[in-house]
């Protein structure tokens, strides 16, 4: 007899409030299907807000479920989670879609909660860089880990980065933690559109330079301004192409902060932001780029380092372990407060480029998406007490 779908609950993650989260969602789902068919099935809770073409494209992956419920809109169960030990709106609608394993990412659904639960943790930014935070802010996702770790939680993490910080900073956990490294595997229907008419939409040149990281102060887009400045201190013209989302709860004037610099230091033509745009023109500007920059302070596995890696883009980044451990040396490197050296990288990378290369997936991500879909499937199933073979346990 064929064993029943594993069906595994993800609380929906809104592309325009955190990128990264929506693309991992919407990967994983895709290579669940693609690697391991009839094994899983995902359902996304998502509130009544949320926004309808993201829903659609989740659904559309095949096995995929989607629940609305208001439930889900925001996080109104977190005070009776942490009080009383359970999110009793969450709890039910679990109950009446089935579910075997709820997946907990930035919300804790409390430790009276009658399903297995896996505790996804991407990073550990606010120990590490807790200036970056607001003191609330901090304080309620630290609360929300010790509870999680507190109530046995499975923890998922990105990165040995991640497991290392993971160990220093909550040195007496003993809760099974499990490393699942995430790989892309862009859709097909992405790839159609022509990188060409993409470039001579944005009226970009044929070398350019892309940042597609959403504006948090993390994001260190303030060096890329600062290396830009001394290019043109160099008569060296280089375009940065960025997009993403300008908006962060944590700090809402922050764009406004590096877009007055670019304005005041002139760099309005080398420094272009698209904004948010399709995820089709993310794909097709990465794959004609000079190179991919991610100057960022902090990771927990750079999901637009992954989307490099799996055309072959040449990157440029800051010079931080998980960066280490994600391209293994593969890329041009530089310091977090180093401007020279990104302008010196950028230079260089500009003078040997030859016009556009339109690249394509590489012959090995298949083995690479593979890995990432058994990995999490063995983290769901030991979460559930199915028995997996070989201990996931790190």
């Amino acid at each position: 007899m064929t064993p029943r779908p594993l069906r595994f609950a993800f609380s929906h993650i809104s592309r325009r409030l955190w990128a990264g989260g929506y693309n991992y969602q919407r990967n994983l789902f895709a290579a669940l299907a693609r690697f391991l068919p009839g094994e899983f099935v995902p359902i996304v809770f998502a509130g009544n807000k949320a926004e309808e073409n993201e829903l659609a494209e989740l659904g559309a992956i095949p096995g995929v479920e989607v629940v609305r419920s208001e439930t889900f809109d925001g996080q109104p169960g977190l005070a009776a989670a942490l009080g009383l030990g359970l999110d009793r709106g969450a709890a039910a609608a679990f109950r009446g879609a089935g579910i075997d394993v709820v997946v907990e990412s930035a919300r804790f659904f409390g430790w009276r909660l009658a399903h297995p639960a896996v505790a996804w943790i991407p990073d550990l930014q606010h120990r590490s860089l807790p200036q970056l935070f607001p003191t609330t802010a901090r304080w309620r996702r630290e609360l929300g880990f010790r509870m999680q770790i507190a109530s046995g939680r499975t923890i998922m993490l990105s990165s040995e980065s991640a497991l290392r910080d993971f160990r220093a900073y909550y040195p007496g956990a003993r809760n099974q933690v499990c490393v699942v490294r995430f790989a892309t595997q862009p859709p097909a229907a992405f790839l159609n559109t022509d990188p060409a008419e993409v470039i001579g939409a944005y009226h970009l040149p044929a070398n350019y330079f892309y940042l597609p990281n959403q504006f948090y102060r993390h994001k260190n887009h303030k060096l890329v301004v600062d290396a830009l400045t001394i290019l043109k201190g160099r008569a060296i013209d280089v375009v940065i192409c960025a997009s993403g989302s300008k908006e962060d709860r944590r700090e809402p004037g922050y764009y406004d902060l590096v877009n007055s610099e670019i304005q005041k230091r002139g760099l309005e033509a080398q420094f272009r932001h698209l904004g948010v745009i399709p995820l089709p023109h993310v794909y097709a500007l990465l794959r004609a780029s000079t190179a991919l920059i991610n100057p960022s302070r902090f990771e927990g596995w750079s999901t637009t380092v992954e989307e490099a890696k799996s055309f072959g883009v040449p990157m440029i980044l800051s010079d931080i372990d998980v960066h280490r451990e994600q391209t293994a040396g593969s890329a041009r490197y530089f310091g977090v407060d180093d401007p020279v050296a990104l302008a010196d990288h950028l230079m260089q990378a500009a003078q040997d480029a030859h016009g556009p290369i339109i690249r394509n997936v590489v012959p090995h991500q298949d083995d690479n998406v593979c890995a990432f879909a058994a990995s999490f499937a063995a983290t769901m199933r030991q979460a559930a007490g199915q028995d997996v073979g070989e201990p996931i346990e790190r």
